[in-house]
């Protein structure tokens, strides 16, 4: 960890997650420090320096680590996450920093798409048609009279992600990786 601290800039930040522990039993936590190579959480468990957790923090995702040391009230993750999560990671970091920065502030510009009609196939393997409102290279906004359970895995033509949130017309959904332009203009025209 020491090592990462020297690499990247830490910020203070203040995002809710739940993380996952090797025996799969899984814990909400929240971090409060971050950076693109690790973070501080705190959480009612503390695992065993040097054990793989994966984390799903809002905004980010997934993001899979080791421990790298325990504090009181928490513990310090070091990622194994590759350089586009990272980058990610950055941005969002970038974007949390800004003074004006709200819950419709987006890291990707979302566009409509050309081709809005699309597949959706559901945790249980059901597949559904629905419609797309709008994409980004880190998800998309759904319209469908379906509502997967929040952080459930969905599947968007191609395209894996999580849902993040439910609004009036659907769900919305985070990609599991950012998406290539090209790859989206592929699925999306």
């Amino acid at each position: 960890m020491q090592e990462e601290r020297r690499r990247f800039k830490r910020m203070d930040v203040s995002l809710s997650g739940r993380f996952m522990v090797e025996d799969t039993k899984e814990y909400p936590c929240e971090v409060f420090n971050m950076s693109p190579g690790g973070m501080a959480v705190k959480a009612p468990f503390c695992p065993r320096v040097g054990e793989r957790v994966i984390s799903y923090i809002e905004q980010l995702g997934g993001l899979d680590g080791t421990v790298a040391r325990t504090f009181d009230g928490g513990f310090a993750v070091e990622f194994k996450i590759s350089a586009r999560k990272r980058e990610r990671i950055a941005n969002v970091l970038t974007w949390y920093s800004s003074e004006d920065h709200n819950i419709e502030d987006r890291v990707h510009e979302r566009f409509a798409p050309r081709i809005a009609a699309q597949k959706l196939i559901l945790p249980t393997g059901t597949v559904s048609d629905c419609r797309v409102i709008d994409v980004s290279l880190s998800g998309a906004s759904i319209a469908t009279r379906l509502r997967p359970e929040l952080e459930s895995l969905v599947v968007l033509g191609r395209l894996r992600g999580r849902v993040v949130r439910h609004h009036d017309q659907g769900f919305a959904i985070e990609f599991v990786e950012v998406q290539d332009p090209d790859n989206l203009a592929r699925t999306f025209g």
